[in-house]
């Protein structure tokens, strides 16, 4: 069962919460964190309406507070890696919506001309090293941007975000060994929302303290509620700021993933009692009312605000909807060098074959 079902919703009231810088982060998570659960909605909007590239996307409803509270942290000329689950992070790092919903949707206009899709959206100007749908595939990357940061003494940290379900892959942990062996400024993130694909991590793992994995490397470890953006805003700042010192780090973020693994998934294998106490623990819905309870936004203003977001979000879809496919002659751009000749389509090749007999 989801550890927050033994706690009571009401018992978390942030009204008396007080912390370094607390009162002036919270509008500014809160608007990031509505800003990643309206686009993901739209990405649903637009899956069901059959205008996505591919058959899969998987959404982070549910998990926004990981990607708000860690990117918060970062500056520029940091770089990342995510997951398939990665919309919020790219957002969150200053992705601009629309170019995002036109590479899930396939379109020249997207990040990566309609080619990559959903699961491998990157953005070097970004620090965007490349979203990646293998498990874990992302991590080692850092380890490689960790090394270069600190060879050409940048002061730049590079993050892999990944899922509880990566802790199961060796590649995690040789990372953070060379990382913690030479000192690199890198922060491992796992965003911990409780099922890999349809496994529960109590079913993958004895120990759900995943830190514990990491602090026997010799990272700064710790767990964090995602439940609460600014505690995840809080943690995430002291490693990453340990990391630019040298001092590799790891963070879990404890949450829920609201609906099943990818979009068309229906989560058979939970059940509706746990559903429906996971998702009202909801970061956006507690960072809204800790907003109201301290006076630092009202109700109105806050609605206010919702409905700009919903208005920024729906003009992604008009968007991408209005957008052309990438021409098929653009299939090899980006793929080999600029100096490198394309290969011949096979038509091609056909036809000068058989006009050559």
């Amino acid at each position: 069962m989801y550890e927050a079902d033994l706690r009571a919703t009401a018992g978390h009231s942030m009204a008396g919460r007080v912390g370094a810088g607390a009162n002036t982060r919270l509008p500014e998570l809160y608007r990031t964190m509505r800003r990643i659960r309206t686009f993901e909605e739209r990405v649903g909007e637009l899956f069901v309406r059959g205008q996505s590239a591919g058959s899969m996307l998987h959404l982070s409803i549910g998990e926004e507070s990981a990607a708000a509270g860690v990117c918060a942290s970062l500056r520029d000329g940091d770089s990342f890696t995510t997951h398939h689950r990665g919309h919020g992070i790219f957002l969150a790092r200053g992705a601009d919506p629309a170019r995002m919903m036109a590479e899930i949707g396939g379109k020249e206009a997207g990040y990566c001309h309609g080619k990559g899709g959903s699961m491998h959206i990157a953005d070097m100007g970004l620090g965007h090293l490349g979203a990646n749908a293998i498990v874990g595939g992302g991590i080692p990357a850092v380890v490689g941007a960790g090394l270069s940061a600190r060879h050409h003494k940048t002061g730049a940290v590079s993050v892999a975000f990944f899922g509880d379900g990566a802790t199961g892959q060796g590649i995690l942990y040789e990372s953070m060994n060379m990382a913690a062996l030479w000192g690199l400024p890198c922060v491992f993130v796992c965003i911990n929302n409780q099922y890999g694909m349809g496994t529960n991590i109590a079913q993958a793992t004895a120990n759900p303290n995943l830190h514990e994995r990491a602090a026997a490397f010799g990272l700064a470890a710790e767990t964090v509620d995602g439940l609460d953006v600014e505690a995840v805003a809080e943690a995430a700042e002291r490693l990453v700021e340990g990391a630019r010192a040298g001092k590799p780090a790891f963070l879990a973020v404890s949450c829920y993933r609201f609906y099943g693994h990818a979009r068309k998934d229906k989560s058979p294998y939970r059940d509706p009692v746990e559903e429906e106490a996971g998702r009202r623990q909801d970061p956006v819905a507690f960072a809204r009312s800790a907003l109201i309870d301290r006076g630092l936004e009202s109700e109105s203003e806050l609605d206010r605000l919702d409905t700009e977001i919903g208005a920024e979000m729906d003009a992604t879809i008009d968007f991408t909807v209005a957008q052309t496919e990438p021409p098929l002659a653009s299939m090899f751009r980006d793929v080999y060098a600029p100096e490198e000749p394309e290969p011949e389509p096979v038509r091609a090749r056909i036809d000068r074959v058989l006009a050559r007999d």
